[in-house]
C-alpha cells in the first residue's frame, strides 16, 4: 500500500463514522417524528362554551399528553351534529356534544334515521347544559306556552340546540306552531333586537357570553322551563335532568329552572386505544385545574362525570374504562 493509499485510508475512516452517526441520528429523529399524534376535539362554534372548554382540555392536560408524544387541539365546529358526522367519517378524533345528540345519533331518530352511528362511543360526560330561551321583553313570551305563534330562532341543522327542538318540541303541546327561523349564532342577537325574532333557543353550559350579550343589547327576559310538559319529556328522555340557569351570573335576581343534556366527550370505536386513554387520564387526573379554567367547568366532580358517563346513550370506549378502572374511580 502507497503512502498516499494509507493516508487516504485514515483520512475517510472518521468521515465515514460521522457519516453513520448523522445519518443514525437523522433516522431516530425521523422515527420519533413518525410516533407524534396529532388529536382534534371538535367543539362549537366560537360564542359557544364548547370551543372554549376543548381548549381548556388541551391546556391543562398538555404536559401529560405531550410526554406520549399527543398533540391536542381545539377545532371550532357548526355543532354536536355536525361533530358526529365527522367522528363517524374520521375527520375528528375527538369531540364534544350534547348527550341527546348522542342519543339520537346512536339510535338512529331524527336526522340519523335509518342510519345509527353505532361506532359512536363515550369518553366521559363533563357538565350539564340547560335549555335557555331569551325573549325580547315586548314580545310577552314568559312560560314555554308563550312561544306559540312566536318567530324563534333555534340554530341551523347541523347544530345541537335544533336537534334539541326537534327533538322535544313536538312534546310542547302549544295552542299554535312556532315559526323557526336558522340563524347563526353571532346573528341572533341583532335579530333578536331588530324584532326579525321573538326570542332565541339554546341549550347551554352557563354563564355564557351569548346569552349575556342577548340580555344587554335590548331589554329581554328569560322563559320559565317548568310544568307538565318538561315533566313529560324529562320522563320520556331520561339523559335530561333537571337544573338551575344561575340568572345571578347575568345580574338577573331568582335562578330558574330548567333542564338539558349533559356534554359528553364521544370518539369512535376504532380510535387508537392508547390515545383515547391518554386523553381519559389526562383529564380526570387534571379536574381540578380544569374547574379554575372556564366558568362552565366548576362544578365537575370525577365521581358525578363517571356516574353520568355511565349512563350515556352510547356504550364507553374500553380504553377509557381501563383507565377509570386503574385511577379507582370503577370496579
Amino acid at each position: 500500500m502507497t503512502l498516499i493509499h494509507e493516508l487516504f485510508r485514515k483520512l475517510s475512516m472518521p468521515l465515514l463514522l460521522t457519516s453513520v452517526l448523522v445519518a443514525s441520528a437523522a433516522a431516530t429523529a425521523f422515527a420519533d417524528e413518525t410516533t407524534e399524534n396529532f388529536v382534534s376535539i371538535g367543539s362549537g362554534e366560537m360564542t359557544a362554551v364548547f370551543y372554549p372548554v376543548a381548549k381548556a382540555i388541551c391546556r391543562a392536560s398538555f404536559s401529560e399528553l405531550r410526554a406520549q408524544g399527543i398533540w391536542c387541539s381545539a377545532e371550532t365546529t357548526p355543532g354536536s351534529a355536525y361533530n358526529v358526522e365527522h367522528i363517524a367519517s374520521g375527520e375528528l378524533d375527538f369531540a364534544i356534544i350534547q348527550s341527546d345528540i348522542l342519543f339520537s345519533a346512536y339510535k338512529g331518530i331524527g336526522r340519523w334515521q335509518g342510519k345509527p352511528a353505532t361506532e359512536l362511543r363515550s369518553v366521559l360526560s363533563l357538565y350539564p347544559e340547560l335549555v335557555t330561551i331569551v325573549a325580547r321583553k315586548d314580545a310577552n313570551v314568559h312560560v314555554l306556552a308563550d312561544i306559540a305563534g312566536k318567530r324563534v330562532s333555534v340554530g341551523s341543522l347541523a347544530t345541537g340546540p335544533r336537534t334539541t327542538w326537534n327533538l322535544i318540541s313536538p312534546d310542547f303541546d302549544l295552542t299554535k306552531p312556532v315559526e323557526l327561523t336558522e340563524l347563526r349564532q353571532d346573528e341572533t342577537t341583532s335579530e333578536l333586537c331588530s324584532g326579525a325574532v321573538d326570542a332565541n333557543f339554546f341549550v347551554v353550559g352557563h354563564p355564557s357570553a351569548l346569552v349575556s350579550s342577548w340580555l344587554a343589547a335590548c331589554p329581554s327576559n328569560f322563559v320559565a322551563l317548568s310544568g307538565p310538559m318538561v315533566d313529560k319529556i324529562i320522563s320520556k328522555y331520561p339523559f335530561y335532568a333537571r337544573g338551575f340557569i344561575p340568572t345571578t351570573l347575568y345580574h338577573v335576581p331568582d335562578n330558574l329552572l330548567s333542564f338539558g343534556p349533559v356534554a359528553t366527550l364521544i370518539t369512535s370505536a376504532s380510535s387508537d386505544p392508547q390515545v383515547v386513554a391518554a386523553v381519559a387520564k389526562a383529564i380526570m387526573t387534571h379536574v381540578v385545574d380544569l374547574k379554575a379554567m372556564h366558568p362552565a367547568l366548576a362544578d365537575l366532580d370525577a365521581q358525578q362525570m363517571l356516574a353520568r358517563t355511565l349512563t350515556a346513550p352510547a356504550p364507553l370506549h374500553p380504553a377509557a374504562a381501563a383507565v377509570y378502572k386503574e385511577l379507582g374511580l370503577m370496579k
